[in-house]
């Protein structure tokens, strides 16, 4: 009689362990809480996966969507449109920003930029002349497209968008005269930025965010700022307060990873402060500057083909440097919010945006450099900066009177040992299946982030959709036993 009682008593203790155990799940530690890693979040909380903890290097969540404030208004110092919209698909983060938060958009209408381009020492260029260039420059960029439909869908044929341009006799020697390096760079750089001669043909002609969502793009100038849909994704599994700050203690702010080690049976993550957490599965979504540093260190090292598909990827810089003046004097109206400065340095402070809709009375500029400008200027001091910007305007401006700006802001991106650059670029050289390779987990560590995002990189939504795809793989292996990440063959 007592042996049985004993028996069952410990059948009841192992069931209820059993229990336990299938309700509490895998646990996950997530490296990073921008936009990637609060999307996997999301998707692991959705499948049930709640025994989780989010490690972020800095004190708020977001990552490379940030605002602060500067001329009395919020402005944002990293990602600031929704683009792709408009299309037969809808861009899931036009629906949050729109329908769901109901952000301050602004249509960002580029049309009459053929009668806003400055010539280097002033005054503007005539607009049918310039209207020409642009007609050659779309015709050329048509060309592309079609071109890059014909290729081998491995990506073993790929070539430079510039070497695309040379086939269709534009400028073979690469453009010479400012106003074809202006046209030239608003129409690559400053989208992908960095110019031509790196940038894959194949995987941005047609560029898919705008195939698939369509080719609106909508600015965003709201005072809660573009972060807060980082935070409503947030607070739809994380524990929030009355103000909609996370609250939630998986979260844990200001928690730099400094070792991820990993087994064949858990992992463990080691910060800068001394911090041990142990878990079953890692979700790693720092930026791709990121991994290309020593900041993270991984035992063992990861092999050889995952180090190779991390330095074979592009991170670029792309800058927007903020000034703010006691009064204005540049053109206002319809058809004027963007213009180009023309110089003989490609790339010298070239594009311009002034926000008579976004922040009226704000008396603010923005001006966009990027890639080697983005890293020369950020190791200057913000006064140098100033000088040479204003230098700018008084070329383009010669029968104005042109005050000094009164306050700068540079982000700097590039130097920040968290951040590394501002998004990811698709370069020359790397085809499907080295992009398979750098979404590809390593055992118990997955990787998440823009830069993972099979069809776009370097875009918000991208971040968002890949923390949700990441995640699913996660999902597979922890809950499905389906642990096996196909790789396609590099030329199948």
């Amino acid at each position: 009689m007592r042996t049985s009682v004993a028996v069952a008593l410990l059948l009841v203790a192992v069931a209820h362990y059993a229990a336990i155990t299938v309700a509490a799940g895998p646990r996950v530690i997530i490296v990073g809480a921008g936009m990637s890693g609060i999307s996997a979040g999301k998707r692991l909380s959705d499948a049930g996966i709640t025994d989780f903890v989010i490690l972020e290097a800095t004190d708020r969540i977001g990552g490379r969507i940030h605002k602060t404030e500067f001329a009395g208004v919020n402005v944002e110092m990293g990602a600031n449109w929704v683009e792709g919209v408009g299309g037969e698909q809808t861009n899931p983060l036009w629906t949050m920003c729109n329908s769901t938060l109901g952000l301050r958009t602004f249509f960002s209408d580029f049309v009459h930029l053929a009668r806003n381009i400055y010539k280097q020492d002033g005054g503007l260029y005539e607009e049918e002349f310039v209207k020409r260039r642009f007609e050659r420059a779309d015709e050329v960029e048509r060309c592309g497209g079609n071109l890059s439909s014909t290729l081998h869908a491995s990506g073993r044929d790929d070539m430079s968008v510039m070497a695309m341009q040379r086939l269709n006799d534009h400028m073979p020697c690469g453009p010479a005269t400012p106003v074809d390096m202006v046209i030239d760079y608003y129409k690559h750089d400053y989208e992908f930025a960095e110019p031509p001669r790196v940038t894959s043909l194949q995987n941005t002609h047609p560029l898919p965010t705008f195939k698939n969502f369509g080719d609106q793009v909508h600015f965003i100038a709201d005072q809660r700022g573009y972060e807060s849909v980082v935070q409503h994704i947030a607070g739809q599994y994380l524990n929030t307060d009355k103000c909609g700050a996370v609250v939630d203690p998986r979260l844990k702010l200001n928690q730099v990873v400094r070792e991820i080690t990993y087994f064949p049976s858990g992992v463990m993550v080691k910060t800068e402060d001394k911090k041990v957490y142990r878990a079953d599965y890692v979700m790693v979504s720092v930026s791709l500057g990121v991994l290309q540093t020593d900041l993270v260190r991984f035992r063992p090292q990861l092999p050889a083909w995952k180090i190779v598909s991390i330095y074979q990827f592009d991170m670029a810089v792309y800058t927007k440097i903020f000034l703010k003046f006691p009064e204005k004097f540049w053109p206002e109206g319809p058809g004027t919010e963007f213009f180009l400065y023309a110089s003989d340095r490609r790339g010298y402070y070239p594009v311009w945006q002034q926000f008579e809709k976004q922040y009226p009375g704000s008396n603010v500029l923005l001006v966009t450099v990027t890639d080697d400008e983005s890293r020369r200027i950020e190791q200057q001091s913000d006064n140098q900066t100033k000088t040479e910007a204003m230098e700018v305007l008084r070329k383009m401006f010669p029968q104005k009177d042109v005050p000094d700006a009164t306050d700068i802001l540079v982000p700097r991106w590039w130097s920040n040992r968290f951040f590394k650059g501002t998004f990811s670029n698709w370069p020359i050289g790397v085809n499907r299946y080295e992009y398979d390779l750098l979404r590809a987990p390593v055992g118990r560590v997955y990787f998440t982030g823009e830069h993972t995002s099979e069809r776009y990189n370097g875009y918000v939504h991208g971040a968002y959709l890949a923390g949700i795809d990441s995640a699913d793989i996660l999902i597979n292996c922890a809950k499905k036993m389906i642990c096996k990440y196909h790789v396609q063959g590099k030329y199948d």
